[in-house]
């Protein structure tokens, strides 16, 4: 059952209506052999990044979508209701994209922003290390200047896209954390075997070793010393779009087990009808909504130009809980019918863990909402 939206444009109504008419028909049906398979849907996001769909809360002066963030982060559910990795993949594109469109210079922008965002090339965000994930001052992975070129060396782990994307926005040390913009095709970069993790198999998460990359200075972005300002900048619009994809999987885990607590009947009527089950539903039901309002005030402060870190955290804490208690709840509604595969629940209820990691950690989201409050 499709989310009531509340849009700001008929032009995003259109984009919302495209993108179910597509998720509908293109991804729901193939992705849980895809899943299975464990295969990457490469072409998939082509197919999307012909429809603009890469690259939409970016300017339409480097061929973006011109899209505020509420309106994309409406996209990104809607795609997750009905293929999470696909979803996944275009929260983490976007958010790779962040620095440069934020922090670039103009002529860095016009140069890479529009093949970055145009459809055809993938992006990485080269952020984690082995021994700094939640703590990225802890890094170790360093850049030495050497002329024109900075030499990148040092190992970055649980990437997203690792080893498959085109280019990877790279925090690395010059003394304090700079940025960088990396071809994926540079000689010395490679991607470790691929991580073998419990849900959203069909993403390729691996480590990724740099050994003497050699990267231009022009690809440096902003100041030296400035990437750890862009990184935590970049990972408030990145938890909301992991928010987002939570809200689309807890919708589609409540989808399902409505339908089938509609068709299954117990005691001669459907087990919708007992007390135990509408109260489960119901409960499942509130979470979603509630989710789904959290993200959209975070994203519309955002659009505002308002401070929204805090909110970010709020919005990324509760969205992918609720995913989380929705999606087991929705494999209870089904039953051992839920834990087999032959139904998508249990696929939904693997996914949905991942999203209280992404992007810091649900306990790293509670350290910065107290923060916030200490602050006053």
């Amino acid at each position: 059952m499709p989310a009531e939206r509340l849009l700001p444009t008929t032009e995003a109504e259109d984009l919302i209506e495209l993108v179910r008419d597509i998720g509908r028909n293109e991804l729901a049906p193939h992705a849980a052999a895809e899943e299975e398979a464990g295969r990457f849907p490469r072409e998939t996001l082509r197919l999307l990044g012909k429809t603009g769909l890469l690259g939409l809360p970016y300017p339409e002066e480097f061929g973006g979508g011109g899209q505020p963030y509420e309106v994309y982060l409406q996209v990104l559910e809607e795609i997750a209701s009905n293929w999470l990795t696909v979803a996944e993949a275009i929260s983490v594109h976007v958010m790779s994209c962040y620095p440069l469109a934020t922090f670039g210079s103009q002529r860095q922008r016009e140069r890479w922003l529009p093949d970055m965002i145009g459809g055809e090339l993938l992006g990485a965000y080269a952020l984690s290390e082995p021994q700094a994930g939640s703590d990225p001052a802890g890094m170790t992975t360093r850049a030495t200047r050497d002329g024109d070129d900075y030499v990148i060396n040092g190992t970055k782990a649980w990437i997203t896209h690792a080893g498959v994307a085109d280019f990877y926005t790279v925090m690395a040390r010059t003394g304090e954390v700079s940025c960088f913009l990396v071809d994926g095709r540079s000689e010395g970069l490679s991607a470790a075997e691929r991580e073998r993790t419990m849900g959203l198999t069909g993403s390729p998460v691996a480590q990724l070793r740099f050994d003497d990359v050699r990267v231009s200075a022009e690809r440096r972005i902003g100041d030296e010393g400035s990437g750890l300002k862009f990184a935590l900048s970049a990972l408030d619009s990145g938890r909301l779009g992991i928010a987002a994809c939570a809200v689309g999987l807890a919708q589609a885990a409540l989808d399902e087990a409505v339908n089938y607590a509609r068709d299954r009947k117990q005691f001669g009527k459907p087990i919708i009808e007992f007390q135990g089950m509408e109260f489960l539903l119901a409960d499942m039901a509130a979470a979603v909504e509630s989710a789904r309002a959290t993200y959209l005030e975070a994203a519309r402060r955002r659009d505002r130009g308002l401070p929204f870190s805090r909110q970010a955290s709020i919005a990324k804490l509760v969205a992918t809980d609720a995913a989380m208690k929705v999606t087991t709840d929705a494999v209870q509604v089904l039953g051992g019918a839920g834990y087999t595969r032959d139904f998508p629940a249990e696929r939904y209820m693997r996914e949905a863990k991942v999203l209280q990691i992404f992007e810091g950690t649900n306990q790293i989201q509670r350290m910065v909402i107290g923060r916030h409050l200490a602050r006053g």
